[in-house]
């Protein structure tokens, strides 16, 4: 069984093109019919003072990978490209998120599909919304495209 899936990339450290591209490369040995956003770079958010901007991407494609399998494969990546996690939210060479997972809603303990936070990041919905905007959470029913819609509505009222 093959199951469609949403992964966000994002890096601010070091040669971040490169960083995302070896990702993408990567992610090609475990994703079939893969589609590839635009590398866009992104103003640091709810993070600290000490991150620079960012390159961020999305990916969607179909692995017959588990998601605790992708996932592991993910992290593998990172530290390829030589991720350290000195402490919460600290700059990154490379952050490979999984958003979706074809339908699947999992919640445990160090693992929760859909992605927790991504419904409030449009720096990952919009990546993800341009080349798969009819991809549903399967939490709220909406498209991608309905959750990037919304977030983009919101974050142009007047505050």
């Amino acid at each position: 069984m093959r199951a469609r899936v949403a992964i966000a990339l994002g890096s601010n450290l070091g040669d971040r093109r490169a960083h995302i591209e070896y990702a993408i490369e990567a992610l090609s040995l475990d994703l079939t019919e893969v589609t590839q956003s635009p590398i866009v770079e992104t103003l640091p958010e709810g993070v600290g003072g000490e991150h620079g901007p960012y390159l961020n991407a999305a990916v969607v494609g179909l692995t017959s990978l588990s998601a605790r399998d992708l996932l592991d494969r993910l992290l593998e990546i990172e530290e390829e490209r030589g991720r350290r996690r000195p402490y919460p939210q600290a700059p990154r060479t490379l952050d490979l998120d999984l958003i979706l997972y074809g339908d699947s809603v999992i919640a445990e303990s160090d693992f929760t599909i859909p992605h927790p936070r991504f419904r409030e990041r449009e720096f990952v919905l919009t990546p993800l919304s341009q080349i798969a905007p009819d991809m549903r959470d399967p939490v709220t029913g909406r498209t991608l495209l309905e959750l990037q819609s919304a977030i983009t509505s919101a974050s142009a009222k007047p505050s």
